[in-house]
């Protein structure tokens, strides 16, 4: 089983895909934990295996952490929740409560926000996209109005992240 090492902050997700394309050839098994630092403050996005068709990425919120209405152009993709709870949003504020072992599909093109909804526990969800960013436009994530919308930008609503000392998920 190969351990998580959580990505450096200078890191972008492009370059932690590469990393993981590189290392694994899409004719081999590709095993992976599902441990997971949790949070005070923000959000954290990890991936855990990747090709050039398909990424796994296990996605940690904190609670009340959320980011802003966008759409991927490119990318079909599903969110599998495995801790605490989230609220969806669709275009027109079109909303679905979701919680431990329910999931969502999001088509590519599909405008959509959410949240983390738990109090006391942070969201923690696999995030399963296809394809992987090889095979998408440079810019694949876009808001509303089709402007290119930084996943760790302000409009995404991203804070700093604080994690919780020794608190893991999957230990």
């Amino acid at each position: 089983m190969n351990d998580i090492a959580f990505p450096k902050p200078s890191m972008t997700a492009k370059d932690i895909f590469k990393d993981q394309i590189a290392a694994t050839k899409n004719d081999e098994v590709t095993t992976f934990s599902l441990k997971a630092q949790m949070l005070d403050q923000g959000r954290t996005d990890t991936v855990l295996a990747a090709t050039e068709d398909l990424s796994v990425r296990l996605k940690v919120y904190a609670s009340g952490g959320e980011n802003g209405l966008h759409a991927h152009v490119d990318e079909d993709h599903v969110f599998v929740i495995l801790q605490g709870s989230a609220k969806f949003f669709g275009p027109d504020e079109e909303e679905v409560d979701l919680g431990a072992n329910q999931g969502i599909m999001m088509p590519k093109g599909m405008l959509y926000r959410f949240y983390a909804t738990s109090e006391d526990e942070c969201l923690v969800m696999l995030r399963i996209g296809t394809p992987n960013f090889q095979k998408q436009a440079k810019q694949d994530r876009v808001d509303k109005d089709g402007n290119p919308m930084g996943g760790d930008s302000k409009e995404n609503k991203t804070v700093p992240t604080v994690f919780k000392d020794g608190v893991f998920f999957g230990q």
